[in-house]
């Protein structure tokens, strides 16, 4: 095998796309800095029983693990950031005011998300902690919508759904949260047959309210369908209110469609979600949702809401970037030389100095100009490359 091959799913970043990746980090950085997000870098790696600690049987198995050398305890790749965050707020900051926290950094899984996507994906977001109400959830979705928007994204779908709605229904029956598990995959692919056959046992109302969750989707009126097919239990009232909530206040800037069924996630979510699709991209490009309980692991439960992407992911939707007009320069050391290039590169512009005997092979910037001897053979000046 030749040594220059990568693991399936896992490729380098070349110039063109790299910088297209960073333009965006910092332009999602710099926006969530002005909603007053603070900036925290969780560390790569793990001990799995903090990294996996709230997190749902999805995390578990994306992620990489290894025997730490020193200890000898199993350590953890992380395949997401989320609960890192929620660690760092509980443990670290404790802090008893509402706080918001972004981040930015790659995961790794253990397998591809979805299709050609990478294992590696270079993960960015935003949680809010200490505050149950629906003001935290609408900032957050206002937030991801902003993301896209930044990015060049006018055409968004945005798919919402809650994991109160399946949670309601499952405290209604013994049975069926014994099959907590089961359930969310087999809702998840809408398989009705599979639903039947597992839900035979079950209270009729759960049964019922089960095999009706993948028939509820489509526009926001499916909450009124919803409203009358599922049992008035104790929340779901407040479930579907909260997502008509939601859908109203992204109405005019994202499609909204309400899928009651749409689970995917790593499981820890407590409340409201939804999934953010743009043309071109048959995955989700972003995810979010309240994750209430993810900090009991870490001895303090706050109320937790976020979303995260992948720049990765959405950067190769872009078009190519113009490459940026440059100056070529001679090399040498001659002082004159050396501080004309100083001069132009502190107000902001990019000078390449050419090695001698090589010509420039870029694919970020192409030379405009030229940084030349004057006629009198002792000034510098720019001269326009036709």
């Amino acid at each position: 095998m030749p040594n220059w091959l990568l693991p399936e799913n896992i490729a380098d970043v070349l110039p063109s796309e790299a910088r297209k990746i960073e333009e965006l980090r910092r332009l999602m950085l710099d926006n969530f800095r002005l909603y007053g997000y603070e900036l925290v870098m969780p560390p790569l790696l793990e001990y799995v029983e903090s990294l996996l600690a709230g997190a749902g049987k999805d995390t578990d198995l994306r992620t990489f693990k290894l025997v730490d050398q020193i200890s000898g305890r199993m350590l953890g790749i992380r395949a997401d950031m989320t609960t890192q965050v929620a660690r760092i707020d509980a443990h670290l900051l404790n802090r008893d005011s509402v706080t918001r926290l972004c981040y930015a950094g790659s995961v790794l899984h253990t397998r591809p998300s979805g299709l050609h996507t990478t294992r590696e994906p270079l993960q960015i977001g935003a949680e809010i902690y200490g505050h149950a109400g629906l003001e935290a959830d609408a900032e957050i979705l206002e937030l991801s919508l902003a993301c896209l928007a930044l990015a060049g994204f006018n055409e968004v779908r945005l798919d919402l759904a809650h994991a109160g709605v399946l949670r309601v229904i499952l405290d209604a029956d013994a049975n069926a949260a014994r099959d907590e598990a089961a359930l969310y995959v087999l809702l998840r692919s809408k398989d009705v047959p599979g639903l039947q056959a597992i839900t035979a046992s079950y209270a009729p109302p759960v049964r019922e309210a089960l095999l009706a969750l993948p028939n509820l989707y489509g526009d926001v009126e499916v909450l009124k369908k919803a409203r009358e097919t599922l049992p008035d239990l104790p929340g779901m009232a407040k479930a579907l209110a909260e997502l008509a909530a939601l859908a109203a206040s992204a109405l005019g800037r994202a499609e909204v469609a309400i899928d009651l069924s749409d689970l995917r996630g790593y499981q820890y979510e407590s409340g409201a979600m939804f999934a953010l699709y743009v043309p071109g991209l048959p995955n989700a490009v972003a995810r979010g949702g309240r994750y209430d309980h993810v900090g009991e692991a870490f001895g303090r439960a706050r109320p937790a809401t976020g979303f995260s992407l992948d720049l990765r992911e959405l950067a190769r939707l872009l078009p190519t970037a113009e490459r940026k007009q440059s100056i070529r320069a001679p090399w040498g050391n001659a002082p004159e030389l050396k501080e004309k290039i100083a001069e132009l590169r502190k107000s902001g512009e990019v000078v390449i100095q050419s090695m001698p005997g090589h010509s420039n092979e870029l694919d970020e910037f192409e030379c405009d100009r030229a940084l030349v001897l004057d006629d009198s053979g002792s000034n510098w000046i720019l001269k326009n490359l036709g």
